[in-house]
C-alpha cells in the first residue's frame, strides 16, 4: 500500500507498511518471519535472551554463529560492540551489497548471543521495510535464516519449510510473492593486523 505525501508542493509516493503485528510480536518476546535485504529470516528483540532461545529451539541448533544483529544505522550497533574500526565504518558507507561485519561484542551481552570468541555479527539493513521496522521498534533485531539448522537457507518465501512457518508467532506479508532468489550477505572482519578478511563473498 502506498500513501501520497506533499513536500514543497511536490507529490511523492511513499511505501506504507503494516508494521503493527510485527511490532506487537517483538514486544511480547515472540518470533517474526520477515524478508530482509538478503534472506528471509526469523527475528526477535536483540536484547531478549529468552526470545533468542526460541530461535535456537525452532532451528534445532544452538549456535550463535547462526545469528546476526540487524540494525538501521552504524550508530545503533555502538552499545553492543567494544569498538567499530574506522575502516569498517567506511566500508559500511560504500559497500553496495548487503554487508555483515564480525567484530568483538561487549561482554555484558547475553551469553547465548556471543560467539565462543566473544564476537557478534551485525548488518546495517538496506531494505526499506527492515529499516522502518527497526526504527519503529527502537532497537536492533537478532535474526537467523528462516531454515532448520544453519547450513541452508530458503531462496524465497516459497522455499520456507512448514516447520518454520508454524513455529513463528508472526509472518510478514511483505514480498511473499517474489520469486527472485535471495543471497547471503558478504561477511568481513578485521585481522589483528587491521587487514580486511572476507569470510563470505
Amino acid at each position: 500500500m502506498f500513501m501520497t505525501t506533499s513536500t514543497n508542493g511536490r507529490t511523492a509516493m511513499v511505501q506504507r507498511y503494516n508494521l503493527e503485528g510485527a511490532m506487537a510480536t517483538l514486544e511480547d518476546g515472540g518470533l517474526i518471519l520477515f524478508p530482509t535485504d538478503s534472506i528471509w529470516s526469523i527475528g526477535c528483540d536483540a536484547t531478549d535472551p529468552v526470545a533468542v532461545e526460541s530461535i535456537y529451539r525452532l532451528k534445532g541448533v544452538r549456535n550463535p554463529a547462526c545469528l546476526e544483529f540487524l540494525v538501521d544505522s552504524p550508530q545503533q550497533i555502538t552499545p553492543f560492540v567494544e569498538h567499530l574500526h574506522p575502516r569498517l565504518e567506511t566500508l559500511l558507507l560504500y559497500h553496495v551489497r548487503p554487508l555483515t561485519i564480525l567484530t568483538k561484542g561487549k561482554p555484558n551481552l547475553p551469553s547465548n548471543i556471543l560467539r565462543p570468541d566473544g564476537t557478534i555479527a551485525f548488518r546495517v539493513a538496506q531494505d526499506d521495510y527492515c529499516r522502518r521496522l527497526i526504527d519503529a521498534y527502537g532497537g536492533p533485531l537478532i535474526t537467523a535464516y528462516a531454515c532448520v539448522g544453519c547450513d541452508q537457507y530458503p531462496p524465497n518465501f516459497g522455499g520456507i519449510s512448514s516447520t518454520i512457518l508454524q513455529g513463528v508467532d508472526f509472518v510478514s506479508r511483505h514480498r511473499q510473492t517474489e520469486k527472485i532468489a535471495g543471497e547471503p550477505s558478504v561477511m568481513v572482519r578485521l585481522t589483528e593486523k587491521d587487514e580486511l578478511e572476507f569470510l563470505r563473498d
